[in-house]
């Protein structure tokens, strides 16, 4: 999108949103009427030692979620860090196929895979900077995108320390992972914790005693990523390595 395509597109935004009335109103999200968010908080657990790096989870969530299918776009995506030898890291994304970057067996010291998506911040960096309230956290903790708002403008993109969004190329709106809001509201798993053959990733509700999550959370030393940008992650970690941190 060139400068003159953004300005046109905001001022239509903005002159449509005035008509309306309600440009600054909060977004929402669509739920099943039987469905209430305030009673819910959702998170996820990763647990680093069980990611066998098979990329399933990546697969299906592009397929629930019409993530574009060509590489470098992802909601989700798995990274394997190879650590030599040397003290060198190298750090992969699985789904790219660069194995040919691989070095020999003799010079790794060890490697493990890191599954990593949007960490659904209790503090959003990227719903502070969105210009027209396209971005939004739910009452039950999951940050958003209403598409219909959102301009393309890449604020969000720029400001996510995690590098979890991406412009999708046929919308031209920001795109994430929304632990697929459209399944958890109907008390379905979110796609890449369903397939996952050996249940590295758990999803589940904080409120609840009864949640998988929260005894995830009693049984492991969690970990998250970035910890000093205060952003409050509610992707959680067990066994993750201090070179990922």
């Amino acid at each position: 999108m060139n400068r003159r395509n953004f300005v046109e597109r905001f001022a239509s935004f903005l002159f449509t949103g005035i008509l309306a009335g309600g440009m600054f109103k909060q977004a929402k999200a669509k739920t099943p009427e039987s469905y209430n968010a305030k009673v819910h908080y959702y998170g996820m657990g990763i647990q680093i030692d069980k990611c066998i790096g098979c990329a399933r989870c990546v697969e299906a969530c592009k397929e629930e979620n019409g993530v574009p299918k060509e590489p470098f776009f992802f909601r989700t995506w798995v990274e394997r860090y190879i650590i030599k030898k040397d003290g060198e890291t190298i750090v992969q994304n699985v789904s790219l196929k660069n194995g040919d970057q691989d070095p020999t067996e003799k010079d790794i010291l060890r490697s493990f895979f890191v599954p990593k998506l949007c960490n659904q911040c209790d503090n959003p960096p990227c719903v502070q900077v969105c210009p027209v309230g396209a971005t939004f956290k739910t009452d039950d903790g999951v940050v958003l995108i209403d598409d219909k708002r959102c301009i393309g403008c890449r604020y969000c993109v720029q400001a996510c320390p995690y590098g979890a969004r991406y412009i999708h190329p046929e919308k031209q709106t920001a795109d994430k992972c929304t632990f697929c809001y459209h399944r958890i509201t109907k008390g379905l798993l979110p796609a890449c914790v369903e397939v996952c053959p050996t249940q590295a990733r758990i999803f589940g509700d904080v409120k609840s005693t009864a949640s998988p999550l929260t005894r995830f959370k009693r049984m492991n030393k969690i970990f998250m990523l970035k910890p000093s940008l205060n952003t409050e992650p509610k992707v959680m970690y067990s066994n993750l390595d201090g070179e990922v941190r």
